[in-house]
């Protein structure tokens, strides 16, 4: 990374939700490598009912599309896709955190199943309702789409090639081949070993994110909302306990008042000017 006019090759640090995110991408990669190597018909099994194949995900398999992410079909898939996820999604949780930081990576990885599963039924990208995809591409490149939006006037080095070039220059390079990679598969005679259609989902919704999300995540507002709704709900519970007590009362002849909160007002408040302090509480 280039830092004024230092230019350094320094690596980020293993930040915790990278770190068990690489750790379990890692695990499954081992397990269905050993799975295949040694039981190749249950290998075959576990690869179908964890990959992401859009038939299975319309008829209910919802589960699809998160695992799918976890798997790999080689090694340079895998270290690949682990390597930029350290490189640029380090910076990313240190700055957002643990929690958004995981909830965008979750969001890229569902967008980039539901693109290409919308896109396998348009017979577009050499893809079909059965085709399966695997990889964590969609959710590294939705990290890489937020660097370059959030960064982009940070230079990266191109290693191994001594060059530096800044990073929303890079994203755009980036997402130009894939579109590029994305029409060529579509072209007919040509197969798709690629997911390139959940690369640009990745993309698309990293770039969503960044744009549309609330600063402080989809889970923060969400939880602010149900904790607003439910505040409300007790409030209205309180005014209407409170309307039902005051007729109660008055029909043993006696009087009882309460706000327009439902907290009770004793007698000698009544008696000062409307603004005067109350007692009671207001939620």
């Amino acid at each position: 990374m280039h830092r004024g006019r230092t230019l350094t090759l320094s690596f980020p640090p293993f930040t915790k939700a990278v770190k068990w995110l690489i750790l379990i991408n890692a695990g499954v990669f081992l397990f269905t490598t050993l799975l295949q190597a040694f039981a190749p018909t249950a290998g075959a099994v576990f690869s179908l009912v964890f990959s992401l194949v859009p038939g299975l995900v319309v008829r209910g398999w919802l589960w699809q599309l998160l695992s799918y992410s976890f798997l790999h079909v080689g090694l340079f898939h895998i270290l690949f896709n682990m390597l930029w996820l350290w490189m640029f999604g380090a910076q990313l949780e240190m700055d957002w955190g643990k929690n958004k930081f995981l909830e965008f990576y979750l969001f890229c990885v569902v967008g980039a199943a539901l693109t290409t599963i919308t896109v396998s039924y348009t017979g577009l990208g050499g893809i079909t309702p059965k085709t399966m995809t695997e990889g964590a591409s969609g959710g590294v490149l939705g990290i890489l789409m937020a660097f370059g939006l959030i960064y982009g006037n940070q230079e990266i080095m191109l290693f191994p090639i001594p060059f530096s070039i800044r990073a929303k220059y890079f994203v755009a390079g980036i997402a130009f081949i894939e579109l590029i990679s994305a029409i060529n598969a579509a072209a007919p005679g040509h197969g798709q070993s690629i997911a390139y259609i959940a690369h640009l989902g990745g993309l698309l919704f990293g770039f969503l994110y960044v744009k549309f999300v609330p600063r402080r995540g989809l889970m923060f507002n969400a939880t602010e909302r149900y904790f607003g709704v439910r505040n409300s709900y007790y409030r209205w519970k309180r005014r209407r306990a409170a309307r039902k007590f005051e007729v109660y009362m008055s029909k043993h002849d006696r009087k009882v008042t309460f706000d327009e909160h439902g907290n009770y007002i004793p007698p000698d408040e009544l008696d000062k000017k409307n603004g005067g302090s109350k007692s009671g509480w207001v939620n």
